[in-house]
Order: C-alpha cells, then structure tokens, then sequence
C-alpha cells in the first residue's frame, strides 16, 4: 500500500537535544526530520511532534522547532498513552441544532459531517527500540496503518534500532525512508510542489 497525502499524518518522536547528543548520526536524522517537516508543510499533512521528560533531555532543536507544533510532553515512553491517540484522532463535535431544528426528534435533526480520519501514520525520531517501537506498537493496535522511516530514526546502539526494525515489520508495520515517503506523497512529477521538493531531496548532504 502506498502513503496517501491526504490520508497521512507525519509524528515526530522525541528528537530533542539531549538525545541527540548520544547518537552518532544525529546530523542526518535531523536534515531528513526538517526535510519531511517542510514538505509536509507545503503538502498540507498534519504534524505531530513529543517531547520525552524535557527536563532531562532538553527541547527539539530550534531549527526543527520552527517547523513543528507546540510538542506534547510526556513521561511514558509511548505516546499513545499521553494523549498522541486523541491529536491524531480528535473528537468531532457536534454542532448545536438551529432554527426550527431544535423542534426535530433527534433522529431526524442533521448531525456534523465527521471530520475524514487520517490513518496513515508516518514516524520517526528516537529511539527506534523505545518510544517509536512502543508507539507503533500502541497505533497498530488501535487500527491506525503505520510506516517507520529507518533513516530518521536511530538507537545508540545499532543493535538496539535493528531488533526493533525486526519487530515492527513482524507486527505489520512498513518500513520506510525518507524518500520514498516524499515520493509517495508527491506520486507524479506533474504535483505542484514536485520541483521544489526534488531540490530539497537533492541538496541533501548527510
């Protein structure tokens, strides 16, 4: 299955300093972060973003921060169980009947068309074998269909990301990178956006 723009949601996990500090890939993850974050933007795909105990491992990095949402704090690993499940899937209201309309049975006043749910969910960040595995996991058992792009998310251990690359394919989730999310999103080079996004891909130095 392909992912569709318009049925995505991009969620960054966790890519704050302190953390980034202890991989030795820090600098590509970033770029390919702030790459998805920018194409997302001009694509109009809805970010998530957390931040783990920021206390401790300090906030996103600036440059990432003046792309993404306010980020939602939390302290257990998987951000399903701080509320990332309610973002990605809120609560539709419905409308007050007007007029005459509040005269109808309940049965025959129109209700709110309900918002379109956005199950494609595509994430990265750090670390693969802690709050991205966990979450996925969480996502998946909540019937959200789930991509991980392998090259915007790490481990400090090699090890560490491959079991956890293992098990998520195990559970049903794809497994992606960053350019075939761009391309995905994009699917022609007839889009709009194709020309400026390729060039962002293209000067890629990391």
């Amino acid at each position: 299955m392909l992912i569709s723009s318009e049925e995505c949601q991009l969620v960054f996990l966790d890519v704050q300093e302190g953390a980034l500090e202890r991989v030795s890939e820090a600098q590509t993850l970033l770029a390919r972060a702030q790459l998805l974050a920018r194409a997302a933007r001009s694509l109009h795909i809805p970010m998530s973003c957390t931040e783990q105990y920021p206390k401790l491992w300090g906030h996103m990095p600036p440059a990432l921060q003046t792309l993404c949402p306010k980020p939602l704090t939390k302290m257990v690993f998987s951000a399903c169980e701080e509320g990332l499940i309610e973002i990605l899937r809120p609560p539709v209201k419905q409308a007050p009947p007007q007029g005459n309309a509040r005269s109808l049975p309940k049965h025959l006043q129109k209700k709110e068309a309900l918002a379109p749910e956005k199950n494609q969910i595509v994430l990265l960040g750090l670390e693969a074998h802690v709050a991205v595995l966990q979450t996925a996991l969480d996502l998946l058992e909540d019937e959200f269909e789930v991509w991980v792009v392998v090259d915007a998310t790490l481990s400090v251990r090699q090890s560490d990301k491959d079991a956890a690359l293992d098990r998520l394919a195990s559970a049903g989730a794809e497994l992606v990178t960053t350019e075939m999310v761009v391309y995905e999103w994009l699917r022609s080079s007839e889009h709009g956006q194709c020309e400026e996004i390729q060039s962002w891909l293209q000067n890629l130095t990391v």
